[in-house]
């Protein structure tokens, strides 16, 4: 009886405060039927994000959007990532007990806008610094934290992250595969992926 309770309660409250819903809203008031935002995820400075349709946002993820905040479209942005446009680190040291009430700029303070490109991906446990520019067709593996410019289609890892790949050498085979699909890849990409020679 117990697990049978256990299991409803977890159903329930997954229903309430869980559930992705599709829907969204963005900065200049159009719909984005096709987007998604996980509850547990928290945004800060919500007047400063530029939300495009077709997004999805999981869950437990912290977006500080205070210093502006792109997100183009198709982008993926898993769970427990921190993207921030601001950083006080060394403000507050410098500081000290006068930074809550310092009323000139503050030494040392950070803040700078970010844009996530087209269709990327932020992998899971990942941070995203201030001022930071992520091309289109990005992949961010797990546990990177991005500092700066990222070239479109790299795949980056590490903290810092650094480029190890690029997405259209997979992306070309499974076109290969599904031709049909070609015309999509295209839509947001500009052009296909080239397919590697083959050597040998």
């Amino acid at each position: 009886m117990r697990a049978l309770l256990n299991r409803w309660r977890r159903w329930l409250w997954r229903q309430l405060f869980y559930r992705m819903v599709f829907g969204e809203q963005g900065r200049a008031g159009q719909a984005l039927p096709h987007t998604r935002i996980a509850p547990s995820t928290c945004i800060d400075g919500t007047q400063g994000l530029d939300l495009a349709d077709h997004v999805f946002i999981g869950q437990f993820n912290f977006l500080d959007a205070t210093a502006g905040l792109r997100i183009a479209e198709g982008v993926q942005i898993t769970n427990f990532v921190s993207i921030v446009t601001h950083s006080s680190h060394r403000s507050i040291r410098l500081l000290g007990r006068a930074y809550a009430g310092h009323a000139n700029t503050m030494p040392g303070y950070v803040c700078a806008p970010i844009e996530i490109g087209a269709y990327s991906f932020i992998g899971p446990h990942s941070v995203v610094e201030a001022g930071s520019r992520i091309g289109k067709g990005v992949v961010v593996c797990s546990h990177s934290r991005v500092r700066g410019e990222v070239p479109d289609f790299a795949i980056v890892t590490g903290s810092p992250a650094r480029a190890i790949g690029d997405v259209r050498a997979k992306d070309a085979q499974l076109l290969a595969q599904h031709p049909e699909l070609a015309a999509h890849y295209a839509a947001w990409a500009g052009e296909l992926p080239r397919a590697e020679p083959r050597h040998g």
